[in-house]
């Protein structure tokens, strides 16, 4: 089947050196770009860390650093792979929890300020997880009837992970979420701001650090100011901003707590 698309869609998948999204890097990046007309775009670059990759991360992948001595660094692609994401929707499996905020934290590393506002956010796992309960090879078998071959390889991820989605568009598109009060409720349709609404969990950096409350605020959500409103802990402990941007935080995080920093200062002056 076909996706119904506004605007292009790049389903991603990444390799890494780790799991640690503000210490660890990345191997290689493949991208598929799902065009409105059907035209499909495939990327995939290996990408030289720049620190060396630990044998256990290896062992997955099959990545290890001999393959990627020559290859060039993130900063040296980045401005091509903001190029080819720019006015896109982005799709994966898991992209959100890790991902998308590892790619941000190299984009930021490489002085691009690359951002996922305006951007429909899919993530295929959620989908999974939610209609189904179950990893990436188990879901491309049940969708797809078929063996994930080369699992751990970026490329193989992103391109099953593009034939599941379009599977569980054509299996769950007019189904009702199982469990929900309301049955004529039908989450999943093909439509990618309606997938971006079922699958997207927004908080406010991206890592979960700060999160929204019920009422819209944007809190801490962790440590000694959990659910304390992060523009009241400023005013209050003005050195908690200090202590957080010289901390072990993504830079991302960094980036969202100075622009909630600064937006209350401009209020506070505006009184």
């Amino acid at each position: 089947m076909k996706l119904h698309l506004r605007k292009p869609i790049v389903f991603f998948d990444l390799e890494t050196t780790g799991v640690d999204i503000c210490k660890d890097r990345i191997v290689e990046i493949s991208m598929l770009k799902v065009m409105p007309s059907g035209e499909e775009i495939l990327k995939t670059r290996r990408i030289n860390p720049t620190v060396p990759i630990p044998i256990e991360s290896s062992m997955i992948h099959k990545i290890y650093d001999d393959d990627v001595a020559d290859c060039p660094t993130f900063a040296q692609l980045a401005r091509s792979l903001d190029d080819f994401l720019k006015g896109c929707d982005l799709g994966g499996f898991n992209l959100i929890k890790f991902d998308i905020p590892l790619l941000a934290e190299e984009f930021l590393r490489a002085d691009i300020d690359w951002d996922i506002e305006n951007r429909a956010i899919v993530d295929v796992c959620r989908i999974f997880h939610q209609m189904e309960q179950r990893t990436l090879s188990a879901a491309y078998k049940f969708y797809c009837d078929k063996t994930l071959e080369n699992a751990h390889s970026a490329e193989a991820d992103t391109i099953a992970t593009y034939e599941i989605l379009k599977s569980q568009v054509a299996v769950y598109e007019g189904v009702p979420l199982p469990g929900a009060e309301n049955t004529a409720d039908f989450p999943v349709k093909n439509d990618m701001q309606a997938l971006h609404k079922f699958t997207f969990q927004k908080t406010v950096d991206l890592c979960g650090r700060i999160v929204y409350n019920a009422n819209g605020e944007e809190v801490f959500n962790f440590g000694k100011h959990k659910n304390v409103s992060v523009v009241e802990v400023l005013r209050r402990e003005p050195s908690y901003y200090d202590w957080m941007m010289k901390g072990d935080f993504p830079l991302y995080t960094k980036k969202v707590l100075t622009r909630i920093k600064l937006r209350g200062a401009l209020r506070q002056t505006a009184l």
